[in-house]
C-alpha cells in the first residue's frame, strides 16, 4: 500500500475528537486531522498539557482545536466529558479513542477497576456509548479505537480481570486490555449493523512507536534493566509517533474503510505504511465479544445499542 497523509481527503465540516490528543500517537493524529479541515477537539485530563498542545497544534495549522477536560479513569469525569461535549455540538463524525496506558505498577481507577483495563477499555467504551446519540446525528459516523500488537500476548478477558481480583502482570494486564479493546470494536460494529445504524467501527495500532507510553509505563533509569531495555530498544527499532499514527489516521479517513477491519503497519505489524492486518483469534470471538460487552455495560452503567 502506498498511502501517505497527502491521500487523506478534504476533511472540512467534520467534527472530530481524539483522546489523549497532547502528545504521541494522539498528537499527530490530532495535527493531520486538523491539516485536512477537519473541527478537531482534544480530549485529555491535564489542562495544562491541552493548553500547551492546542497552542502547538495552533501554530503547525492555524487552526485551534477545542479542548476538552477527560480522565477516562475516572467514570464521572467521562460523563461530565461527554455532557459538555454534546452542549455545544450537534453531531460527531469521527470519535478516536485513542488515550492510553502502558505496564504501569498495580493501581486502580477512581471507581476501583484495574488502571490499564479501566483506562484503556472501560473509559472508552463509556466515552463512546455516551456519545453514541451525536454520532447517530452524523451523516457518515465513524469510531477508530487503538489497539496493539500486543493483544495477541493474552487469550482472553474475564470479569474478574476488571479488578484484577485474580493477581497482577503489569504486561498481561496491558495485553488484556488491547484485546478488550478489539473486542469492544467487533462488538460495536456487529451491534451497529444489527441495528441498522451506518456507524463504522474499526481497529488499528501503530506497531512499534516513539510515544510517552514507553516513558510513562515501566519507571525508567536506576537499576531497572526491564526499562532501560525497554528504552534501548525503543530508540533503535521504533518508528516515529506521526508514522505510528498512520493506521490510525487510514483507518478515521480512508472513505470506504469495512466496518469491524482493523489496520497496522506493513512491514511484520511493526513499522512502515498502514495496511489490513488480522487480530488475533481470542479477538475475533462473537462470545467473548459479548460477554465483555455486558460487563462493562454492567461496570459503566451505560450501553450502546
Amino acid at each position: 500500500m502506498s498511502w501517505s497523509t497527502s491521500d487523506i481527503p478534504d476533511l472540512t465540516g467534520r467534527r472530530a475528537l481524539v483522546t489523549g490528543a497532547t502528545s504521541g500517537l494522539g498528537y499527530e493524529t490530532a495535527l493531520e486531522l486538523l491539516k485536512h479541515g477537519a473541527e478537531v477537539t482534544i480530549a485529555a485530563r491535564n489542562p495544562e498539557k491541552s493548553e500547551q498542545a492546542a497552542a502547538k497544534l495552533r501554530a503547525a495549522t492555524g487552526t485551534e482545536p477545542a479542548v476538552l477536560a477527560l480522565d477516562l479513569a475516572d467514570l464521572a469525569s467521562v460523563q461530565d466529558a461527554a455532557k459538555s461535549f454534546s452542549a455545544t455540538q450537534e453531531s460527531l463524525d469521527l470519535l478516536v479513542n485513542n488515550a492510553g496506558v502502558m505496564a504501569t505498577p498495580y493501581r486502580q481507577t477512581t471507581d476501583g477497576f484495574e488502571l490499564q483495563l479501566g483506562t484503556n477499555h472501560l473509559g472508552h467504551f463509556a466515552l463512546t456509548a455516551r456519545l453514541l446519540p451525536l454520532l447517530q446525528q452524523a451523516k457518515n459516523p465513524r469510531v477508530v479505537t487503538v489497539s496493539s500488537f500486543m493483544h495477541k500476548t493474552v487469550n482472553t478477558v474475564r470479569q474478574a480481570d476488571l479488578r484484577a481480583e485474580n493477581g497482577y502482570a503489569k504486561w498481561d494486564a496491558y495485553g488484556r486490555s488491547k484485546l478488550a479493546n478489539l473486542l469492544f470494536m467487533r462488538e460495536l460494529d456487529r451491534r451497529a449493523r444489527a441495528a441498522g445504524s451506518s456507524l463504522v467501527s474499526v481497529g488499528s495500532h501503530p506497531g512499534y512507536a516513539r510515544t510517552h507510553l514507553q516513558s510513562s509505563g515501566p519507571q525508567l533509569g536506576g537499576a531497572n534493566l526491564e526499562a532501560r531495555l525497554l528504552a534501548i530498544g525503543t530508540n533503535l527499532v521504533a518508528q516515529s509517533a506521526a508514522a505510528g499514527a498512520w493506521p490510525s489516521l487510514y483507518a478515521a479517513t480512508t472513505p470506504g474503510v469495512p466496518s469491524g477491519s482493523y489496520y497496522g503497519p506493513s512491514f511484520f505489524e511493526f513499522r512502515g505504511k498502514p495496511k489490513l492486518v488480522h487480530p488475533s483469534k481470542a479477538a475475533q470471538d462473537p462470545e467473548l465479544a459479548q460477554h465483555l460487552w455486558a460487563w462493562s455495560v454492567e461496570a459503566t452503567g451505560v450501553n450502546a445499542f
